[in-house]
Protein backbone atom coordinates (compact mmCIF):
# COMPACT_ATOMS: atom_id res chain seq x y z
CA UNK A 1 0.00 0.00 0.00
CA UNK A 2 1.19 3.46 -0.77
CA UNK A 3 1.14 6.34 1.68
CA UNK A 4 -1.71 7.94 -0.29
CA UNK A 5 -3.80 4.79 -0.07
CA UNK A 6 -3.19 4.55 3.68
CA UNK A 7 -4.04 8.23 4.19
CA UNK A 8 -7.25 7.87 2.17
CA UNK A 9 -8.24 4.75 4.13
CA UNK A 10 -7.60 6.53 7.44
CA UNK A 11 -9.66 9.51 6.33
CA UNK A 12 -12.56 7.27 5.29
CA UNK A 13 -12.37 5.33 8.55
CA UNK A 14 -12.46 8.56 10.57
CA UNK A 15 -15.39 9.85 8.50
CA UNK A 16 -17.28 6.57 8.93
CA UNK A 17 -16.69 6.57 12.70
CA UNK A 18 -17.91 10.15 13.03
CA UNK A 19 -20.88 9.50 10.76
CA UNK A 20 -21.90 6.48 12.85
CA UNK A 21 -21.53 8.18 16.24
CA UNK A 22 -24.94 8.65 17.82
CA UNK A 23 -24.81 11.37 20.46
CA UNK A 24 -28.57 11.78 20.82
CA UNK A 25 -28.65 9.74 24.04
CA UNK A 26 -26.04 12.04 25.56
CA UNK A 27 -28.04 15.09 24.51
CA UNK A 28 -31.24 13.60 25.96
CA UNK A 29 -29.53 13.76 29.37
CA UNK A 30 -29.63 17.57 29.08
CA UNK A 31 -33.45 17.50 28.72
CA UNK A 32 -33.83 14.95 31.50
CA UNK A 33 -32.13 17.50 33.78
CA UNK A 34 -34.35 20.35 32.52
CA UNK A 35 -37.44 18.29 33.38
CA UNK A 36 -36.01 17.27 36.77
CA UNK A 37 -33.94 20.30 37.81
CA UNK A 38 -34.02 19.45 41.52
CA UNK A 39 -32.78 15.86 41.09
CA UNK A 40 -29.21 15.28 42.26
CA UNK A 41 -29.13 12.11 40.17
CA UNK A 42 -29.91 14.11 37.01
CA UNK A 43 -27.34 16.75 38.00
CA UNK A 44 -24.65 14.06 38.34
CA UNK A 45 -25.60 12.49 34.98
CA UNK A 46 -25.54 15.94 33.34
CA UNK A 47 -22.06 16.57 34.74
CA UNK A 48 -20.87 13.25 33.27
CA UNK A 49 -22.39 14.10 29.85
CA UNK A 50 -20.83 17.58 29.64
CA UNK A 51 -17.24 18.71 29.54
CA UNK A 52 -15.80 20.47 32.55
CA UNK A 53 -15.66 23.68 30.47
CA UNK A 54 -19.19 23.28 29.02
CA UNK A 55 -20.89 26.59 28.35
CA UNK A 56 -24.43 27.74 27.68
CA UNK A 57 -24.92 30.43 25.05
CA UNK A 58 -28.41 31.94 25.10
CA UNK A 59 -27.79 35.43 23.80
CA UNK A 60 -25.11 37.65 22.38
CA UNK A 61 -24.30 39.50 25.60
CA UNK A 62 -20.90 37.82 25.71
CA UNK A 63 -21.69 36.44 29.15
CA UNK A 64 -21.94 32.71 28.60
CA UNK A 65 -23.01 30.54 31.52
CA UNK A 66 -20.61 28.00 32.95
CA UNK A 67 -21.80 24.56 33.95
CA UNK A 68 -21.88 25.60 37.62
CA UNK A 69 -23.88 28.78 36.89
CA UNK A 70 -26.33 26.79 34.75
CA UNK A 71 -26.83 24.20 37.49
CA UNK A 72 -27.44 27.01 39.97
CA UNK A 73 -30.12 28.42 37.67
CA UNK A 74 -31.71 24.96 37.36
CA UNK A 75 -31.90 24.73 41.16
CA UNK A 76 -33.84 28.00 41.18
CA UNK A 77 -36.16 26.74 38.44
CA UNK A 78 -36.87 23.60 40.50
CA UNK A 79 -38.30 25.78 43.28
CA UNK A 80 -40.01 28.33 41.02
CA UNK A 81 -41.53 25.87 38.51
CA UNK A 82 -41.89 22.50 40.25
CA UNK A 83 -43.81 20.98 37.31
CA UNK A 84 -41.30 22.15 34.66
CA UNK A 85 -41.27 19.75 31.73
CA UNK A 86 -38.99 19.95 28.71
CA UNK A 87 -40.34 17.55 26.07
CA UNK A 88 -38.13 16.77 23.08
CA UNK A 89 -40.22 16.98 19.91
CA UNK A 90 -37.45 16.32 17.35
CA UNK A 91 -33.72 15.64 17.47
CA UNK A 92 -31.29 15.58 14.54
CA UNK A 93 -27.56 14.92 14.51
CA UNK A 94 -25.19 16.21 11.86
CA UNK A 95 -21.56 15.41 12.64
CA UNK A 96 -20.66 16.83 16.05
CA UNK A 97 -23.85 18.89 16.31
CA UNK A 98 -27.26 17.80 17.61
CA UNK A 99 -30.21 20.13 16.96
CA UNK A 100 -33.28 19.81 19.16
CA UNK A 101 -36.78 21.25 18.93
CA UNK A 102 -38.56 20.95 22.24
CA UNK A 103 -41.54 22.17 24.18
CA UNK A 104 -41.22 23.64 27.66
CA UNK A 105 -44.24 23.78 29.93
CA UNK A 106 -44.76 24.73 33.54
CA UNK A 107 -46.70 26.64 36.16
CA UNK A 108 -44.63 29.08 38.24
CA UNK A 109 -45.54 29.19 41.94
CA UNK A 110 -44.21 32.75 42.35
CA UNK A 111 -43.61 35.77 40.08
CA UNK A 112 -41.61 34.74 37.00
CA UNK A 113 -39.47 37.44 35.38
CA UNK A 114 -41.62 39.94 37.28
CA UNK A 115 -44.96 38.52 36.11
CA UNK A 116 -47.34 37.06 38.67
CA UNK A 117 -49.03 34.33 36.66
CA UNK A 118 -51.76 33.79 39.28
CA UNK A 119 -51.66 30.03 38.72
CA UNK A 120 -51.39 30.25 34.93
CA UNK A 121 -49.10 27.96 32.95
CA UNK A 122 -46.89 28.48 29.92
CA UNK A 123 -46.24 26.29 26.87
CA UNK A 124 -43.38 27.45 24.63
CA UNK A 125 -41.16 26.19 21.83
CA UNK A 126 -37.39 26.02 22.22
CA UNK A 127 -34.57 25.36 19.77
CA UNK A 128 -31.12 24.19 20.86
CA UNK A 129 -27.91 23.23 19.11
CA UNK A 130 -25.49 21.12 21.13
CA UNK A 131 -21.86 20.78 20.09
CA UNK A 132 -20.10 17.57 21.11
CA UNK A 133 -16.49 16.48 21.26
CA UNK A 134 -15.35 12.98 22.22
CA UNK A 135 -18.90 12.04 23.21
CA UNK A 136 -19.40 14.97 25.62
CA UNK A 137 -21.41 18.15 25.17
CA UNK A 138 -18.97 21.06 25.11
CA UNK A 139 -21.36 23.89 24.21
CA UNK A 140 -25.11 24.44 23.99
CA UNK A 141 -26.69 27.25 21.99
CA UNK A 142 -30.32 27.85 22.87
CA UNK A 143 -33.34 30.00 22.16
CA UNK A 144 -36.56 29.84 24.19
CA UNK A 145 -39.75 31.82 23.64
CA UNK A 146 -39.73 33.42 27.11
CA UNK A 147 -41.61 36.45 25.74
CA UNK A 148 -44.42 34.08 24.75
CA UNK A 149 -44.31 32.49 28.22
CA UNK A 150 -44.67 35.89 29.90
CA UNK A 151 -47.54 36.77 27.60
CA UNK A 152 -49.33 33.52 28.52
CA UNK A 153 -48.66 34.06 32.24
CA UNK A 154 -50.01 37.63 32.12
CA UNK A 155 -53.28 36.39 30.56
CA UNK A 156 -52.90 38.26 27.27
Amino acid sequence: MTFRTLAAAATLATFATNALADDTGTVQIFYDLLSNPGSQEHVATFQEATSENWESLGDYSGENKSREAFLGQMGGFAKLIPDLNWDVQAMHQDGNFVTVRSRATGTPVAPFFGVDGEGRSFDIMTIDIHELEDGKIIRSYHVEDWAGALQQLSGR
